[in-house]
């Protein structure tokens, strides 16, 4: 019989069921998204975590109606607003309580009241001022309270408003139609100027004193990439009156000198009285700050993705991964945030949140030398950008879009500003290869979960990480990208910075990130432990005569807030963990363990009029009891008024014993950022990555990961080619489709 008919039918056969397992598998790579439950739901632990939610479209509708028609006075939509008008700036969730929370997630209490924080600038009333109301219930609000006197001790002064994008925009008209006019030779003939080819930059804070709202503005080439292309000009603009027809220049700078306004700066140019340096014209592509690729496309780079489709579920703002369970949110100033953090089912932390993002300058231009950015007041969630997918996320990744409601009446969504994915970081989370005694193989690939938004904060992108790893570990990361800020090279410039393009200084700089971490091991009352080591000299107990070195643990309580606070570049114990008032099965109380990756640069001085505005980022950790009143290590109304802070950190330290409470770890990382050419035109994230892990310490009897069914295991003994022996041996087969990768899509330029 001629069995060669036969066995091409049947390899046609195979090749088809093959390639239909392909398509079936590739479908299940499609773009995801976050999937929203049916109301039916909302009471399994997916619906609880709804509890943590932000603002929904809706509910941002309806608190907007409510505060036009319940307070009595007009409100002007914030994008057109005056500084002598109301207006909301914006919304964001009321989270409750945390005992109240508790008491719904883990004793079958009722659900807290959903609320909505609605901040408004008064501007148009006798005393000019900020207030913070809690509007609720939602989705229907019939009521609303004033938090500001709780939360702040009096009404916030009017100065310390955030500033608007609509009050950048006044301030660009009033140079355009009052400042530049008055120097028509100067602005034409130096700085070429055409009504549009020139940028403006803000400097922060505004001024020298509680009150103030002066502001450097410096200008640039208006091209892609501008940040690098200063033309030696900066305006001192006095904004403070809520009369716009009042605001005035209060001194002007070009090239190393000051001038009184740019009437002065005009007279002084027509009789040749300075030295001008005439920047070269850019093209619009900004030539060597352009972002576009200086080699052609080639072979694509490696790709990842599942051979079975995802192994995680996202489900409203909850997630679940190997064991791991946690909501997440999206604050409007302060950006990324965890709620109630679980580990096989048990809670190991309430809340992991970013709350500032700090970067000091330094320069011999007055803009540069004067700017402390404190990001959270521009708004690190405000800013969350969309993500290009293949690049700030894997393709395959699920993508979540967010909604924002600021400088308008009317919710913004940014279509896929977060991201979820599992990532397998190439390497082994644990391995041995045994070549004594027993011959045998065992290990574990490190393939962990990654939730990620990234904001673009004016010249810079932070790439904000939370990672979680199959042995309990948990790690927040940020990376530091973008647009290094730069100043006007002139004079004894390079005292402070680098020289990047003929006209351009890197100005010197620190970054300070600080995060909230409030961890709850083995339940909400917890207590701080030191471990570190000593080397001790002791004799060799077999021969006498000789000695031995040897390291020896050193174990301590930490029982006061005061003993808790390390400054930033103190020694500090190297196993700092919250311990639970339980044990492990071999006796050790169980515990979580903080570790910090930094290499910050100085803290401002603590005699700077500022300084207790960041006075968080004295420390490199602090710990203390957690308070409802607390919630937050700063404010947003720092910035713009520093000399006589709304929140100071420093005061949270006041000796509190800190032993079996409930506890909150301020952590703060760093660096210290030079430009250099390298950074040309852009900052890469190598090197530039900082932050915490927080790991199990005692807290198991053993690791958890072992329990991880990615386990490889093989003995000399075995056929470690087959599939039922070693896993990795079914990769031939598992992975043996391609997906069906979906069209490219990127919403990022819609209605801006």
């Amino acid at each position: 019989m001629n069995l060669k008919p036969v066995l091409i039918l049947l390899g046609l056969a195979l090749a088809t069921i093959l390639a239909l397992v392909c398509v079936l598998l590739s479908r299940e790579r499609s773009p995801r998204t976050c999937q929203q439950l049916p109301p039916e739901q909302e009471d399994t632990e997916d619906g609880q975590s709804l509890v943590f939610a932000d603002l929904t479209a809706e509910e941002m509708a309806q608190v907007v109606r409510y505060l036009q028609g319940h307070l009595g006075v007009p409100l002007v939509e914030a994008s057109r607003a005056k500084p002598s008008e109301n207006c909301i700036a914006w919304l964001d969730v009321q989270v409750p309580a945390k005992a109240e929370v508790l008491r719904f997630l883990d004793a079958g209490g009722a659900r807290p009241a959903r609320e909505a924080l609605a901040v408004l600038y008064f501007g148009k009333q006798p005393e000019p001022n900020i207030t913070e109301l809690v509007v609720g219930p939602l989705p229907r609000p019939a009521y609303h309270r004033d938090v500001t006197v709780h939360e702040y001790g009096g009404k916030v002064p009017y100065h310390r408003r955030p500033t608007l994008a609509v009050e950048y925009k006044q301030i660009g008209g009033f140079l355009k139609s009052q400042v530049f006019p008055s120097a028509p030779a100067f602005m034409q003939q130096v700085m070429e100027y055409d009504g549009a080819n020139l940028a403006i930059v803000t400097a922060a804070p505004r001024g020298f004193q509680s009150g103030d709202r002066v502001t450097w503005f410096v200008l640039f080439q208006n091209v892609s990439g501008f940040f690098l292309h200063p033309v030696g000009l900066e305006v001192l603009v006095d904004h403070s009156s809520l009369d716009m027809s009042e605001w005035a220049v209060s001194r002007v700078f070009y090239n190393g000198q000051y001038y009184r306004d740019m009437v002065q700066l005009e007279s002084a140019y027509v009789q040749g009285r300075i030295s001008v340096e005439k920047v070269r014209k850019a093209p619009r592509d900004g030539d060597f700050s352009s972002m576009r690729p200086r080699a052609p496309a080639a072979a694509p780079f490696p790709l990842q993705f599942e051979p079975q489709g995802p192994r995680y579920r996202v489900r409203n703002n909850r997630v679940l991964f190997q064991g791991w369970s946690f909501a997440f949110g999206m604050s409007v100033s302060t950006g990324l945030r965890l709620f109630d953090v679980r580990h096989k089912g048990e809670r190991v932390a309430y809340e992991i949140s970013v709350q500032e993002a700090l970067s000091v300058y330094g320069s011999n231009c007055p803009a540069g030398m004067s700017t402390r950015y404190m990001d959270g007041s521009f708004g690190l969630g405000r800013y969350a950008s969309p993500l290009v997918p293949g690049v700030d996320c894997p393709y395959l990744a699920t993508f979540v879009d967010t909604l924002s409601l600021s400088d308008s009446l009317r919710p913004k969504k940014t279509k896929a500003s977060l991201c979820i994915f599992e990532q397998n970081l190439g390497s082994p989370l644990r391995r041995h290869y045994s070549n004594l005694q027993s011959l045998y193989y065992g290990g574990l690939v490190n393939s962990a979960l990654v939730l990620r938004s990234i904001a673009t904060v004016g010249n810079y992108d932070y790439v904000w990480d939370f990672i979680f790893y199959q042995n309990g570990a948990l790690e927040g990361k940020v990376q530091a990208t973008g647009y290094p800020s730069s100043s006007f090279l002139h004079g004894d410039g390079l005292r402070y910075g680098n020289r990047l393009w003929e006209h351009t200084l890197g100005t010197i700089h620190t970054h300070f990130v600080n995060y909230k971490v409030d961890l709850d091991v083995g339940g909400v009352r917890n207590s701080l432990m030191a471990h570190d080591m000593v080397f001790e000299m002791t004799q060799a107990p077999w021969s006498p005569e000789q000695q031995i070195e040897r390291p020896r643990l050193t174990k301590r309580v930490l029982d006061t807030e005061d003993q808790a606070a390390f400054l930033l570049h103190s020694k500090m114990p190297r196993y700092i963990y919250f311990a639970a008032n339980s044990k492990n099965k071999w006796g050790h109380q169980r515990g979580y363990r903080i570790q910090i990756t930094s290499s910050a640069g100085d803290h401002i001085p603590e005699g700077s009029s500022m300084e207790r505005a960041i006075s968080w980022a004295r420390y490199q950790l602090a710990v203390t009891r957690r308070k409802e009143e607390e919630p937050t290590s700063t404010s947003i109304y720092n910035q713009n008024d520093p000399w006589t802070p709304t929140v100071a950190f420093a005061d949270f330290i006041n000796n509190e014993t800190i032993t079996n409470e409930d506890l909150v770890a301020w952590i703060t990382a760093g660096f210290l950022h030079i430009p250099h050419s390298e950074d040309i035109p852009n900052t890469v994230t190598v090197g530039n990555s900082v932050g915490f892990l927080l790991r199990p310490y005692n807290y198991y009897d053993l690791d958890p990961s072992i329990y991880s069914q990615d386990g490889v295991f093989f003995t000399s003994e075995q056929d470690f080619t087959a599939c039922e022996i070693n896993p990795l041996a079914c990769l031939p087969k598992t992975a043996s489709c391609l997906p069906n990768f979906p069209p490219f899509t990127f919403d990022g330029f819609r209605n801006m």
